[in-house]
């Protein structure tokens, strides 16, 4: 018997599907494991409001019939429990501990759902409320069929790369706050070098993020906080060196794997990192470690399909 999952989240106009990447590919990978069907429903808007309003959940809910909704985000999740009909299983990625309002919703949405997935250890510590059970830490997986590994200097022909430049991927907008893009300036101003060239991971697809992080030097996520990140995940499967600050998971994904540098919040410190990490000039063993820890898309998603035939078998 097929089951059928209501996949919630934020409305994302740019991708398709309307959701973030990372969640339809989990989704896909789910139905590829199990006898699953799976249909969407994105929430619009910005405002806390938007997720008070259930009404058009509850019409597809009507029309699609799901065994059980899955919610990506607190939020999300919050707008999920209000209805009653469905079990809701919550996947918490760290936006929700951000700020005080985002934070006492999804911890109440939380105590509703039947499971709840936090992708990092901290989230589950960050939230005001928390299930003392029926929860699992679980980072999303990596799709490494996609990310497929192509020799960095094909990889910088095919791009245009310089010969005689350094090419840094900056894991986010340079607009995103977050991600701290002012402290890896401030860090190359104080190297004094004009080889370096940073590259702003925005607005591309797939494929070419793909080969950027096989043709560039580094990966930077000098971020000020993060859940799990998918994009340093994903530079790992390329094998890409890469520098990150010690927030969230990374230093335990990262592991004790050479190419890989920790920094503080300190432009010496980093400066001193990126300097390091430009003079190596290797490739990593970073798929190696997502495959020793798990992460591939497939074994996440035979997980998650554990977790709803779980709650299904306890209604």
């Amino acid at each position: 018997m097929v089951m059928k999952v209501l996949i919630v989240c934020r409305h994302k106009e740019n991708f398709p599907r309307n959701c973030m990447p990372f969640i339809t590919e989990q989704a896909d990978a789910i139905a590829q494991v199990g006898e699953v069907e799976i249909d969407y429903f994105t929430v619009r808007g910005n405002a806390l409001w938007s997720y008070f309003k259930v009404r058009d959940l509850k019409r597809k809910i009507k029309t699609f019939q799901p065994d059980l909704i899955h919610a990506h985000y607190g939020l999300s999740g919050f707008a999920a429990i209000l209805q009653r009909q469905v079990p809701v299983v919550i996947t918490f990625h760290n936006g929700e501990t951000l700020s005080f309002k985002a934070n006492l919703m999804s911890s109440v949405a939380s105590l509703f759902a039947k499971h709840v997935i936090y992708v990092a250890q901290h989230i589950y510590d960050l939230c005001y409320l928390k299930p003392k059970t029926n929860y699992t830490i679980l980072p999303c997986g990596v799709n490494l069929e996609q990310c497929v590994v192509v020799d960095q200097q094909q990889a910088r022909q095919e791009l245009g790369f310089a010969a005689d430049k350094k090419y840094v991927l900056f894991g986010g907008a340079f607009a995103n706050l977050r991600k701290n893009y002012p402290l890896l300036q401030q860090a190359i101003t104080l190297l004094n070098r004009n080889d370096i060239e940073v590259l702003e991971m925005k607005g591309l697809d797939r494929a070419t993020i793909t080969k950027l992080m096989c043709a560039c030097d580094l990966f930077a996520l000098p971020s000020k906080s993060e859940g799990s990140p998918q994009a340093l995940k994903e530079a790992m499967a390329c094998n890409c060196p890469i520098l990150a600050t010690d927030v969230a998971d990374i230093k335990h994904l990262l592991g004790n794997l050479d190419g890989h540098y920790l920094c503080s919040f300190e432009p010496a410190d980093v400066a001193d990192k990126l300097s390091k990490a430009l003079a190596d000039g290797r490739r990593t063993h970073g798929r190696e470690r997502i495959m020793e820890l798990g992460l591939e898309n497939r074994k996440v998603a035979e997980t998650i399909l554990g977790i709803y035939n779980h709650v299904i078998a306890k209604l």
